[in-house]
């Protein structure tokens, strides 16, 4: 009973927020909760989950270069400023901090919980979007703002 209280919860939360996605990943977990059986569901879910999305969201950012939006040449271009320099940087700064935080989460699940309420008082109370590949570019802003500032001097 607990589970569908902290999951109605939260449901309530990403709608005053107006968070589709945890909406959506609320309701989903919900419809499935109600589905006999789903435990081993919910379980592979639990245990592959981060994988799965993080393969959707590898799939996403390759769309633009299977469409032709962007080519190799605009990634050469992009090398030539400090922007693309920082960018990349913090990409794969991201990249290994994701990887470390996914090994946290397989080891210590708990932490989830902190982390699903962190990142709803982040939404709901500074305006953030729960989004990895976009701290990339919040870390990437944060970094040029330094950079100009310390030029601009």
């Amino acid at each position: 009973m607990e589970s569908w209280l902290f999951l109605g919860l939260i449901l309530l939360v990403a709608f005053v927020a107006k968070n589709q996605s945890l909406l959506i990943a609320t309701i989903a977990v919900l419809v499935l909760k109600l589905v006999p059986h789903s435990d081993k569901f919910l379980s592979l879910l639990n245990k592959q989950g981060i994988n799965w999305g993080v393969t959707l969201i590898s799939a996403t950012i390759l769309v633009p270069i299977a469409t032709g939006d962007i080519v190799l040449k605009d990634l050469l271009n992009t090398l030539k400023s400090p922007l693309g320099w920082v960018a990349t940087i913090c990409g794969v700064l991201v990249a290994v901090l994701s990887s470390k935080g996914v090994g946290l989460i397989n080891q210590s699940p708990e932490v989830t919980v902190a982390l699903v309420f962190g990142t709803i008082m982040g939404v709901v109370f500074l305006k953030g979007v729960a989004a990895g590949p976009v701290i990339a570019a919040g870390i990437t802003y944060c970094i040029m703002q330094v950079i100009q500032t310390v030029t601009t001097r």
